[in-house]
């Protein structure tokens, strides 16, 4: 019987590479310490990936708490979403941006990009996100944009629905030609061990200088941001893919009173049978989505929130610049 030929040099070290990755251990949580400034660590980690690849779902398991929203659509997430995270000695600023959008060129998809790049033209790290044992057209899209002078980590998420791991390895190696990535971190964003892990991968990267923000904050963006987004959720979640991703949401009224927050908001559709699907027979889909935002809201806030909604139509918006802009869009 003839001898299996041993592995060559570089199929051993993706195969050493991949037990390293899928081998270590979880950090043990330190114990909250008063940290010395001249120890502090702080820096941006970028998370870019092309649409509903989990970034979103990656963001809220690394801050501890939901600021960037979810839903099966692919275009779901629209800005930059900073969320702030401080372990130890060192605080991580990551940025959720939106999936590369490559099939339409209307002013909305212009500005999405726009934030893409804008995300990764000035960060410490980048977590590059892919669907393990996958690559596509899209990947690829996103991978060509990314500046060569900042590391990239290739975040292999969803490692929980690969079912054979001895593919990783040849997986791995066609990666590893497509570029020089820092490191390889096969993960589930839904395991909190695999979370904890990222943080001890990601640390050595960020520069030693102080913190930036309060070690409490979990994001920079203001409360009337997350209303809209929260509710924008909530529609996407609960009208499925019958509604365009082209339907947003403004907030027309924000005050507050102690503990409660009256909120008014306009969801803004681009046709009338859309302003139907979205109201709902006798207003039951549009109570739905407000009472589930509002419920994520109070719980997000730790107190009340009175949320009124309204529906508008709003022809072509999404191929208008100058809306697109005025609906806060960059």
């Amino acid at each position: 019987m003839a001898n299996t030929p041993a592995p060559a040099p570089a199929d051993t070290d993706l195969e050493a590479m991949l037990a390293r990755a899928l081998g270590k251990a979880a950090p043990e949580a330190a114990a909250p310490v008063e940290v010395d400034p001249a120890t502090q660590r702080c820096g941006y980690v970028a998370i870019v990936g092309k649409p509903n690849v989990g970034k979103s779902t990656l963001l809220n398991a690394l801050v501890g708490q939901k600021v960037s929203i979810t839903s099966r659509k692919a275009q779901t997430t629209r800005h930059r979403i900073t969320g702030i995270r401080t372990v130890a000695a060192s605080q991580f600023i990551f940025v959720d941006t939106p999936g590369f959008q490559t099939r339409h060129g209307n002013a909305l998809n212009r500005s999405l990009n726009k934030t893409v790049l804008g995300a990764v033209a000035d960060v410490d790290l980048i977590l590059f996100v892919v669907e393990a044992g996958h690559f596509n057209l899209a990947d690829a899209k996103v991978l060509s944009l990314l500046p060569p002078s900042v590391p990239v980590v290739l975040l292999a998420n969803k490692l929980d629905q690969v079912h054979r791991r001895g593919e990783l390895a040849p997986w791995l190696r066609s990666m590893q030609e497509r570029h020089p990535f820092a490191e390889f971190v096969p993960m589930s964003a839904k395991a909190p061990k695999d979370i904890e892990r990222l943080f001890g991968i990601c640390e050595k990267y960020l520069p030693q200088q102080p913190w930036i923000h309060d070690p409490e904050d979990l994001t920079d963006r203001s409360e009337r941001f997350m209303a809209a987004e929260m509710v924008r959720e909530k529609l996407f979640r609960l009208t499925g893919d019958e509604l365009p991703y082209t339907s947003t949401v403004v907030i027309d009224r924000f005050e507050e009173e102690g503990q409660l927050r009256r909120i008014a908001a306009t969801i803004v559709v681009e046709r009338e049978g859309h302003k139907g699907m979205v109201i709902g027979d006798k207003g039951e889909k549009l109570k739905r989505i407000g009472t589930e935002a509002r419920v994520e809201l109070e719980k997000l806030w730790g107190g009340k929130v009175f949320l009124e909604l309204w529906v508008k139509v709003r022809s072509g918006w999404a191929d208008d610049d100058a809306r697109v802009r005025s609906f806060g869009y960059e």
